[in-house]
């Protein structure tokens, strides 16, 4: 094996790691990277960590509190986001990494981005829930339209109102669409027409466009502004396939400004139909009580016919016919389906194998038979030595042991122990039981001691 020579620089793994990061800190720049979020990390420190990859590469990266504080979104797995970064190397593994200094969603997702998490927000504060949304009039007594007075939006739904409810009067809260400033000024004329309150109904609405078109009624203060008025507020906003948070705040949501309009104006046509329609409904009505009427009479007419015992009679034979024919459906019935259950019940039996249940219960027997001698060994082993220790025990406190070392318990004729000499009488007949065997002895004379 090869010596370094003497005037070598050995390096220790933490000095290495030093020289690189400082190497590489000092050489490459700040640099844009894009890439997908994957690996997120959010640990107590408020750092957080992840990594950005693209089809073929990836790589670690860090982005510290001070910085991810100022980001405008939440970061999450996934997304496509362009970051400025410093290159840098993590020396406690070694790991090379970018050290995060800003970062922004990428391309045209950003808007979608800041919708999803409004969206998200809004939800929870419940600005979307059912029970918040009010019932538009059957009748308005007039609409208030918001929208751009130049909007082709304005035109439609003028248009829709004076074909069906000609004689409904609208106001129009003329305001920007599309631009700086027009979620102010869509927010403001929704307020504006709840200090007036002089409408029942409101249209908000635009014509269709993109998402950026759209985006001044995706803003928060449009969105709070519909959900805090007292007017019930249908949306109309763009084509059929555009959403807006306004459309998820509103009371209703229409999918064009003419699908609006046709909400809240109420068919005149339609109207005159169901007078018409109720003239209809009363004069049949008239007549089926009449009709109803004679068929009461008949009825009672036919009553008294079939309480003639006669009929009775033949009213219960045919019954009892048609209970019998029910009571044999049954019956073969029942039959059917237990042959059909018995036929199951064979092509089970059939499918089973007792070769294979015998062969693991076999396993199984000698399995637990071991189990079981092991067990029974054990337990005449513990057994045996606390027979042995009880019998130590008994040896130790038995009287045996006592009269083996030269006393003697004496009884008398009765069997009672004698503890004192005027237990017994002079002549009396008393057992001296010894260690190894006893003696029949006579009492000649009781002295105290």
């Amino acid at each position: 094996m090869p010596t370094p020579p003497a005037s070598t620089t050995i390096f220790s793994i933490s000095a290495l790691n030093a020289e690189i990061k400082e190497l590489i800190e000092g050489t490459l720049p700040y640099a844009w990277v894009e890439g997908e979020i994957s690996n997120l990390a959010r640990p107590a420190s408020g750092h957080i960590y992840f990594s950005l990859k693209d089809a073929r590469a990836q790589v670690r990266c860090a982005m510290f509190r001070g910085n991810n504080r100022r980001l405008d979104f939440t970061p999450e797995n996934g997304q496509q986001v362009l970051a400025h970064a410093r290159v840098s190397l993590y020396e406690a593994r070694g790991d090379f990494q970018l050290v995060i200094e800003d970062m922004q969603p990428a391309g045209d997702g950003a808007l979608q981005l800041a919708f999803e998490q409004l969206k998200k927000t809004l939800a929870a504060q419940g600005l979307f829930d059912e029970k918040h949304k009010r019932p538009l009039p059957p009748v308005p007594e007039r609409v208030g339209i918001i929208t751009s007075a130049s909007g082709a939006a304005l035109h439609d739904i003028i248009s829709v109102l004076q074909r069906r409810s000609p004689s409904l009067p609208l106001l129009i809260y003329p305001t920007a669409v599309q631009g700086a400033g027009a979620a102010a000024e869509i927010a403001a004329c929704v307020e504006l027409a709840n200090q007036r309150a002089e409408c029942s109904v409101l249209i908000v609405a635009r014509g269709g466009g993109s998402l950026e078109d759209l985006w001044a009624f995706n803003e928060e203060i449009v969105a709070r502004a519909i959900h805090a008025s007292t007017i019930p507020v249908v949306s109309g906003i763009g084509h059929e396939t555009d959403f807006t948070i306004a459309d998820l705040v509103a009371d209703q949501r229409a999918a064009t400004p003419s699908a609006a309009a046709e909400l809240v104006g109420p068919d005149q046509a339609e109207w005159l139909g169901q007078i018409s329609s109720f003239e209809n409904r009363i004069s049949a009505l008239l007549t089926q009580h009449i009709e109803r009427k004679s068929e009461t009479l008949g009825w009672l007419s036919k009553r008294i016919h079939n309480r003639h015992p006669g009929q009775q009679i033949q009213n219960w034979t045919q019954r009892l016919d048609e209970l019998d024919q029910r009571q044999r459906s049954v019956w073969a019935s029942t039959l059917s389906q237990a042959k059909l259950s018995r036929q199951h019940l064979l092509q089970r039996l059939m499918q089973q194998t007792p070769r294979r249940k015998l062969a693991v219960l076999k396993e199984s027997q000698g399995e637990l038979k071991a189990r079981m001698q092991r067990a029974l060994s054990i337990c005449v082993d513990r057994k045996s030595g606390q027979l042995a220790a009880i019998s130590s025990t008994l040896n130790a406190v038995s009287p045996l042991a006592t009269l083996s070392r030269g006393y003697a318990i004496v009884e008398n004729d009765r069997h009672q122990v004698i503890r004192q000499h005027t237990d017994v009488n002079t002549g009396e007949r008393i057992r001296t039981r010894l260690g190894n065997g006893s003696l029949l002895c006579r009492v000649e004379e009781t002295v105290d001691d």
